[in-house]
This record gives structure tokens, C-alpha cells and sequence, in this order.
């Protein structure tokens, strides 16, 4: 069994706030080396992080960000693709540029991403890779039309890079969080969060560390016959 490095290299995006955020300080605390990225700056300052001020879609950037890491640390042990946007709205009302920032952001910042960290795994035949979907998906959730549709797509590539991936020692899987009081919801109605609370078996907001417990268990060195699955938290 390929057996993970005591101190790991980690990339995660969307490092700025929320949940990304979160992790980002878990895995730090833990003693892993981090790389983050998000479109913003940052003003979070640690001995062992490095941020890239991208956009996920930005292949040259990206790609730019990958050579970083092979040159500094030259392997990658870990990406973590929490990156992504959601707008929660009527499918009549959702604007194209939305609907384009949804997909591109969630699909193919997604994969980009996955694409550049195989490349990178592969040469030490280790790699974890963990992708976010929700609930959305199978609640077939009214008013997230575009941003159901891209997260099927993301649990789709996860499944099948998984069994392209799997030849060099990489998993690819999927955790689903449940509710939980970030920016993405902040614009939801409460009457709205109610009624999806109550759709989920558990009814209540899920907390950011109860996701780095679903993301600590994918990473296992002990996880390596666990690949191409997604975990609903909550409870569907």
C-alpha cells in the first residue's frame, strides 16, 4: 500500500472564505503544506501556504500554478476542488452570463484542475483528489437549475476520471455538504433553508468540520479502494 507522506502538499481552491477557508486552517493545523487560490487576494498569512490570486478557469494561470508546485515541492499529494458558484433562481430568470459562470466554474474549473493535479500525482503513483457536488442533485432542488445540472456533470467526471485515474494510484471522489450558513446561502430565504432543512434526514445546518471529517476519511492512506463516490451528507 502507497503510504502517504507524513508532512503532504495540498492545493485547495476557493481558500477565501467559507468552507474553503475552513480547510485551509484544518489541514494547516494538521501539519500539511498548503497551496490555495481564489479569485480574490488574501490577507491570511501562514509559513506554510501559498496563495495564487485565479480564476480556476483560467487555463494559463493554472497551469502556471501547477509548474510552481512541481518546482518547489515536486509532487502534490492532495487537491481539494471546492471552488464553485451557485444562484439560486427561476430557470426563466437565470441570465446566459450567469449560467456560463455557473458551468465554467463548477465543470471545468473542476476538471482543469483534476486534469494538472493527475498529471502531477502520477509521478509518485499517489494522489487524492476531492471533488464538491450537493444535494441539489438528487433533491432536483427548484430554483438551482444550472447549478444542479453542472454539480451532476462534476459527480459525473468524478466517476469516470476515477476509473481513468486509477491505474496511477490517484482516487477521485465526491462529498455532497449538507446546509451550511456560508456566503452561498447567505441570500436564501430562512423560509426557503427551512424547507430544505426538512427535506434533509437530518434536520439541522451541517458545520464546516463535519465536512473536513467526510475529506479527512477520502485522503486515508487506508481509503485507496475508495473511488468514484459521492457522499450525501444530511441525508437525502
Amino acid at each position: 500500500m502507497k503510504k502517504m507522506p507524513n508532512l503532504g502538499v495540498m492545493l485547495i481552491s476557493g481558500t477565501s472564505k467559507g468552507i474553503g477557508r475552513h480547510l485551509l486552517e484544518h489541514y494547516l493545523k494538521l501539519g500539511w503544506k498548503v497551496y490555495g487560490c481564489s479569485r480574490s487576494e488574501t490577507t491570511f498569512n501562514h509559513e506554510n501556504y501559498t496563495h495564487f490570486e485565479l480564476d480556476v478557469t483560467d487555463e494559463k494561470l493554472v497551469k502556471k500554478m501547477f509548474s510552481t508546485i512541481r518546482k518547489t515541492d515536486g509532487r502534490l499529494d492532495v487537491t481539494i476542488n471546492n471552488a464553485g458558484i451557485a444562484s439560486m433562481n427561476h430557470s426563466i430568470l437565470t441570465q446566459m452570463d450567469t449560467a456560463k459562470s455557473i458551468l465554467e466554474t463548477n465543470v471545468l474549473g473542476s476538471f482543469l484542475l483534476s486534469r494538472e493535479s493527475g498529471k502531477l500525482m502520477k509521478k509518485n503513483k499517489f494522489g487524492r483528489i476531492i471533488n464538491f457536488t450537493t444535494f441539489a442533485v438528487p433533491f432536483k432542488l427548484e430554483g438551482e437549475a444550472l447549478y444542479a445540472a453542472s454539480k451532476a456533470a462534476v459527480e459525473t467526471l468524478t466517476q469516470v476520471m476515477a476509473r481513468e485515474f486509477a491505474e496511477f494510484g490517484i482516487t477521485i471522489n465526491a462529498v455532497a455538504p449538507p446546509a451550511i450558513q456560508t456566503n452561498l446561502v447567505k441570500g436564501v430565504p430562512s423560509e426557503t433553508m427551512n424547507n430544505l432543512l426538512q427535506r434533509q434526514a437530518i434536520h439541522r445546518f451541517g458545520e464546516p468540520h463535519e465536512v473536513a471529517n467526510v475529506i479527512d476519511f477520502y485522503i486515508k492512506p487506508d481509503s485507496e479502494m475508495v473511488t468514484g463516490q459521492t457522499i450525501y451528507m444530511g441525508g437525502l
